[in-house]
């Protein structure tokens, strides 16, 4: 049979016998486990394209040149049975949702005889085929697999000797391609360059390095001046000083470990922005779940909160007026939203705003809002000289919360409102409480109820041409409805994400130099944050009460990331401040230009050398180079500013 002819992959049966299907899964060896292991990728999701079919029903399958593009495979259906045979996906990561069909094969002409269809399917993650007999509409195999990248497959259907038995196997033609080499080969490259890096500096601290470099230098500066103006005779040299004047004082200490914790945020933020080299766990998660892309924006609200904390504190500590300084909030917080309103609109890309079509929320609107509220609450309970706190009783452990009580209370009222909305509020069509994507999820009952209550409320106060058109629920879920994942109800959670920045700065002040107790404090708070998400989402997906979801900002989602990132920032607090191992460079120095660097990387996107003409649209490894030097031109540029002491601030 053509059976024997082919390269077979390990791949299971699923059989019917009196149409009843006795199923076994089915997965192909997964060639990529080393590499997915690469420090890179952190986290795991799911984005599906769409899958288009190409049917052929001569009588053999042969092979086609059907031009793949990137995360797309193609697979043959080979059909040996005399009945006609619908083929259906669903990913593995879409939570309830229904089957999609895929296409038609039709029944097989005779005995040897296949007919057999070219279908395109993707490769970004598992997916699971289901095989459905038109005449008797009873499901013959149900076939999981996950694809590889550029990969030839066949998929064999007949009749075993008993013809009720129906045998389901998958063939491998033609071996996939590795996608996550260029991912190994650029983190060997950027790791190989600071490992240089630090060889380096440990050269040049040797005091024997140390003093041929002066002498060297020292002989240069000595001919130099003998051979210009400045060593003629007739110079005046001013008496030297620095021994007997006193120091100048110093200016107040930086934490370069909050700015370099900043810079890590934004530079993965402006390169998932600029694509991520196209691959599916640089992109934000369809639904509930993380990828990289969602934990970068909630760790810069973070550190947000976390320097209005010591903002503040300086400056009422150098005599500013609460009244000063609530003007100067209440100007930042406007003047970026109008930025994220006007300049970096996504709308552009369908031409001049509009009115019309003016999408009204966004990254630094809801940054402005963030902001405004947390400046608001610490200016009302901040205090201008603080005492360092012991820890020597009981109940020291939560001086540093009782003595900001009147804002914990409001924040936690401001949570009290999500929860009733989220829950509570009665949504047209909707069952109460919804937190599903809609579209094709949760057996499609729900098509239009993307985002349930939080959705609700940006059509209704906002209305629907005001929102984001293209929420990444639409990748797999199918959803038709706008939904925007910067949306007004979810601005309460990043209120508390800033607030929870807030109480890292208050930490920060109250135990200053007290190192061993900043780091114990950060880790407290990690660990029960961590129980916290871990309690309301059962360790799970999507089968917790309140799921891990971006899109909504909903509590788990900012209990997790907060969770990361105090732990986060202990470790670049450790590193960097008390060890001083590490510099914090480079991030440290866009961490310097945030603002500079997120509008600009908006603004200029489109231009050289951000962006070029491709040779090959469909390949990894270009879309990966690209974003990778455009995101490293901002480190340049950041550094080059750093060094000319340009700052940009708001």
């Amino acid at each position: 049979m053509a059976k024997g002819k082919l390269k077979r992959s390990s791949a299971d049966t699923s059989s019917v016998e009196g149409m009843k299907a006795s199923q076994k899964d089915m997965k192909q060896p997964d060639k990529h486990a080393l590499l997915s292991l690469a420090p890179i990728a952190l986290v795991v999701a799911l984005c599906v394209v769409p899958l288009t079919a190409h049917r052929s029903t001569s009588g053999f399958p042969h092979q086609k040149h059907i031009v793949l593009k990137m995360d797309e495979a193609l697979l043959t259906v080979n059909n040996e049975v005399d009945a006609e045979l619908v083929v259906s996906w669903v990913s593995d990561r879409c939570y309830q949702c229904l089957y999609q069909q895929l296409g038609v094969v039709p029944a097989g002409s005779s005995p040897g005889q296949p007919s057999s269809a070219d279908f395109i399917v993707s490769t970004q993650h598992q997916i699971t085929l289901q095989l459905n007999s038109t005449s008797v509409k009873m499901e013959l195999c149900k076939v999981p697999f996950h694809f590889g990248e550029h990969g030839n497959y066949s998929l064999w259907v007949k009749n075993l000797n008993d013809s009720s038995v129906v045998n389901c196997s998958v063939v491998t033609d033609a071996e996939a391609i590795d996608s996550y080499i260029p991912i190994l080969i650029a983190f060997v490259i950027f790791a190989g360059l600071a490992l240089m890096s630090a060889i380096g500096r440990t050269i040049y601290g040797l005091e024997v390095v140390r003093g041929i470099l002066f002498r060297i230098g020292g002989s240069m500066e000595t001919e130099r001046l003998i051979n210009s103006e400045l060593g003629s005779p007739g110079r005046i040299v001013p008496p030297v000083t620095d021994n007997i004047l006193p120091p100048p004082p110093s200016p107040s200490k930086r934490l370069r470990s909050l700015d370099t914790f900043r810079g890590i945020s934004l530079v993965i933020m402006v390169f998932v922005n600029y694509g991520g080299g196209r691959y599916w766990f640089f992109r934000h998660e369809s639904w509930n779940g993380l990828t990289v892309a969602d934990l970068v924006f909630p760790w810069f609200v973070f550190i947000m909160g976390t320097s209005v904390a010591l903002s503040i504190n300086s400056q009422l500590r150098s005599g500013s007026t609460r009244c000063s300084l609530l003007r100067k909030v209440i100007w930042r917080s406007l003047q970026l939203f109008i930025i994220g309103v006007i300049i970096i609109n996504p709308n552009y890309c369908q031409g001049p705003l509009s009115w019309n079509n003016l999408r009204i929320p966004g990254v630094l609107q809801r940054l402005a809002c963030s902001y405004l509220v947390v400046a608001c609450l610490d200016l009302l309970v901040a205090r201008g000289h603080l005492d360092i706190l012991t820890t020597d009783t009981c109940w020291s452990t939560g001086l540093d919360i009782l003595l900001y009580w009147p804002a914990w209370l409001c924040v936690l009222l401001l949570e009290t409102v999500w929860l009733c909305l989220t829950f509570l509020l009665p949504v047209p069509d909707c069952p109460t409480g919804y937190l599903g994507p809609g579209g094709i999820g949760d057996m499609g009952l729900y098509a239009n109820c993307t985002g349930g209550a939080a959705g609700y409320i940006d059509r209704w106060l906002l209305g629907d041409n005001h929102i984001y058109q293209n929420p990444s629920s639409r990748v797999i879920y199918g959803t038709r409805m706008p939904y925007d994942p910067e949306g007004v109800l979810g601005s309460i959670n990043s209120v508390l994400m800033a607030f929870l920045g807030l109480q890292a700065g208050k930490i920060i002040l109250h135990y200053r130099d007290v190192h061993r107790s900043i780091m114990s404090r950060f880790l407290i708070w990690g660990l029960l944050l961590g129980v916290i998400s871990a309690a309301l989402t059962k360790c799970s997906t999507d089968q917790g009460f309140i799921p891990v979801n971006k899109n909504l900002w909903s509590l788990t989602y900012v209990t997790t990331l907060a969770c990361f990132a105090f732990v986060l920032l202990v470790v670049v607090y450790y590193t960097v401040d008390v060890k001083k191992w590490w510099s914090g460079s480079p991030f440290y120095y866009p961490g310097m230009n945030s603002i500079l660097v997120y509008v600009g990387h908006e603004v200029f996107e489109e231009y050289f050398p951000f962006r070029w003409r491709m040779v090959d649209s469909q390949s990894h490894a270009e879309h990966l180079t690209q974003n990778l030097v455009a995101t490293s031109c901002w480190v340049l540029i950041s550094y080059v500013l750093y060094r000319k002491r340009i700052f940009w601030k708001i």
